[in-house]
């Protein structure tokens, strides 16, 4: 057997090694059968988290519809709010700490009513600020806007995976 046989062969048992263990990507969840078709119903679907939880709903297995009656569940985003607060000042009395904010609220419906009721969820995160940084500081907090809403998407697709 040449060496590139020997290669494939190794890489043929280990991919059977592992799809037979129940190997699964982390951060994947599978859909339950509810979930299959669903209608995302939501007022802007350009935000961060939509976009988002848009990609990860079809890669966990459900197929996004346009049209609400083709639906077998309707997972209606009744807000989608981001921002910041001031946490901290010097004595000069300019912020020397931001919090960042993200808050969702959702809920989810079936052909036959509720499956969902309406769920709030709010994650933080705080950044220190510097006026010589301006910048990068821009940078750090969408930074931490896209790290929110790709954290509060894993929460909603393990809370609609229970369903």
């Amino acid at each position: 057997m040449t060496h590139v046989h020997l290669r494939a062969c190794f890489a043929l048992v280990l991919v059977a090694t592992v799809a037979a263990c129940g190997f699964q990507r982390q951060g994947i969840a599978r859909m339950p059968e509810i979930m299959r078709v669903t209608y995302v119903d939501s007022k802007d679907e350009r935000t961060e988290f939509q976009t988002v939880l848009r990609r990860a709903l079809e890669a966990s297995g459900a197929t996004l519809t346009a049209k609400k009656e083709d639906a077998t569940a309707t997972l209606k985003i009744l807000s989608d709010e981001t921002g910041q607060r001031v946490l901290s000042v010097s004595a000069r009395n300019t912020p020397t700490e931001y919090e960042v904010f993200y808050t969702v609220e959702f809920a989810v419906a079936g052909m036959s009513g509720e499956l969902l009721p309406p769920q709030k969820l709010t994650l933080t995160r705080d950044y220190s600020f510097n006026e010589q940084a301006l910048l990068a500081k821009e940078r750090e907090e969408e930074i931490l806007r896209e790290a929110l809403a790709r954290d509060l998407v894993g929460i909603v697709l393990r809370r609609l995976a229970s369903l």
